[in-house]
């Protein structure tokens, strides 16, 4: 576990830009239950997170036509048990952070993984979530 004071500022990178923080198992199954389009990022400390994939993962949902029903995020290393559950409905891609999934209706239709984070712009990876809502958003 990583010290709540480390962990707050990268916390309030998704927080801040609407991100609703996931940190027990009943509130993964409560928004894993929810209908229409949800995005889930789980968020790390590591260095692609921080240049990245929070980076790309608010630019997307900032500037993207189509906008997910529901914006989530879980943090890795921090809150374990939500994190490991919300892991779960991204199977059969292997845990992974930062990494982001989307679904629709609870079905998991778009996952950026790990390796498809580190080394790329931030940029980048908001244009595959930007594509992906374009595709599976309504």
């Amino acid at each position: 576990m990583y010290p709540a004071d480390l962990v707050k500022p990268m916390r309030e990178d998704l927080s801040k830009n609407g991100f609703t923080e996931l940190h027990t198992t009943e509130d993964v199954q409560a928004a894993m239950k929810k209908e229409g389009t949800t995005l889930v990022v789980v968020n790390s400390v590591c260095g692609c997170a921080a240049r990245n994939a929070r980076p790309a993962a608010v630019h997307a949902v900032a500037n993207s036509k189509k906008k997910p029903d529901n914006i989530y995020t879980v943090f890795a290393g921090v809150d374990a048990a939500a994190t490991d559950l919300a892991r779960s409905f991204m199977v059969p891609f292997p845990p992974s952070s930062p990494s982001m999934a989307l679904f629709k209706d609870g079905e998991l239709v778009h996952m950026i993984e790990r390796h498809h984070i580190e080394g790329r712009p931030a940029e980048m990876i908001a244009e595959n979530l930007m594509d992906a809502f374009e595709e599976h958003v309504s």
